[in-house]
C-alpha cells in the first residue's frame, strides 16, 4: 500500500509517498517551512500545499507535535495553542480533501523503528526519544505503544524542563558543542533510566545522525542507538499509522 505521510516538525514540515509494506519512500522527500505562528488555518495551508505537490487524492497519515486523544489534540508543543481541543483529523481531512490520520509525532517514529529500524523484534521495554526542536518519545512494551507518553517535558533534579535544557533547538541557540551538550542529554537520559529501566534507546531525530560526537557522553546500561531511518521515521510512521486505521476500519 502506497500512503502519503508527514511529519510535521516546529521547524519545518516534511512529507512523502511511502511503499507500507516495505518502509520506503516511494516519492522525492518534500519539506516546507513551517509557517509562524503556527495556526490550524496556516498549517492546514501548507498542508493542502504538500498534498497538492505530490499530486496525492489518497489517504494521509500525519506526526503531529501534540497528544492526541481519539483525533483531538490535548497539548501543543512548538506549535499555535489554539490547536487544542480541536479535532484535527477531521479539520486536516477537510482542508486537504484527503483522509487524513493523525498521531503523536514521536509515536509515528516509534512504529516505524519498530517495524523496520532499530527496534525490529526486540523484546521488553523500547525507549524512543526524538531530538529537534524538542524531545520527542515513544515507549513501547513487548512491541506495543503506550501512546502519548511527552516525556520530554519532565523536569529534571536541576528544576529544568528536559527539552528546554537538552533538545537540538538548544544546542543552537545556547552554541553548545557536542560534547558540552551531550552531558545535558545523558542528565536527561539517566532520569528516564532511573524511571522506565529501558532494554534499548533509540534515538531519531536530525541529532541522531551525529551520535558518535556525544555517545562518550553517554553513561545509561541500555544500549543507545541511533534510529535506522533518521529523521525520516516520522514520515514513514504516520504512513504506517495511517495504513493501520485504514484496516482497523475494514
Amino acid at each position: 500500500m502506497q500512503i502519503l505521510g508527514v511529519d510535521v516538525g516546529g521547524s519545518g514540515i516534511k512529507g512523502a509517498i511511502v511503499d507500507t509494506d516495505t518502509g520506503k519512500l516511494a516519492s522525492p522527500r518534500i519539506r516546507i517551512e513551517t509557517p509562524h505562528p503556527a495556526t490550524p488555518e496556516a498549517v492546514g495551508r501548507t498542508l493542502s500545499d504538500l498534498v497538492a505537490q505530490h499530486k496525492w487524492s489518497g489517504p494521509v497519515g500525519i506526526g503531529f507535535p501534540a497528544a492526541i486523544q481519539r483525533g483531538v489534540a490535548r497539548t501543543a508543543a512548538n506549535i499555535d495553542t489554539s490547536f487544542i481541543g480541536l479535532a484535527i483529523a477531521d479539520y486536516f481531512s477537510q482542508l486537504s480533501g484527503s483522509p487524513c490520520f493523525v498521531a503523536n509525532d514521536a509515536d509515528v517514529a516509534g512504529l516505524a523503528e519498530m517495524r523496520f529500524g532499530a527496534g525490529k523484534n526486540h523484546p521488553g521495554v523500547v525507549l524512543i526519544v526524538t531530538i529537534g526542536t524538542g524531545l520527542g518519545t515513544a515507549l513501547f512494551a513487548n512491541g506495543q505503544l503506550l501512546p502519548n507518553t511527552e516525556l520530554g517535558h519532565i523536569y529534571l533534579k536541576n528544576g529544568e524542563e528536559a527539552e528546554l535544557y537538552a533538545s537540538d533547538a538548544v544546542r543552537e541557540a545556547e552554541e553548545l558543542k557536542w560534547g558540552a551538550w551531550g552531558k545535558r542529554f545523558n542528565r536527561y537520559l539517566t532520569t528516564m533510566e532511573a524511571l522506565f529501566w529501558p532494554d534499548l534507546i533509540v534515538l531519531g531525530g536530525g541529532a541522531s545522525a551525529k551520535l558518535e560526537k556525544y555517545s562518550s557522553q553517554i553513561t545509561v546500561k541500555a544500549p543507545v542507538v541511533p534510529a535506522s531511518f533518521l529523521n525520516q521515521a516520522g514520515i514513514v510512521g504516520a504512513a504506517l499509522f495511517a495504513e493501520t486505521c485504514l484496516k482497523s476500519a475494514q
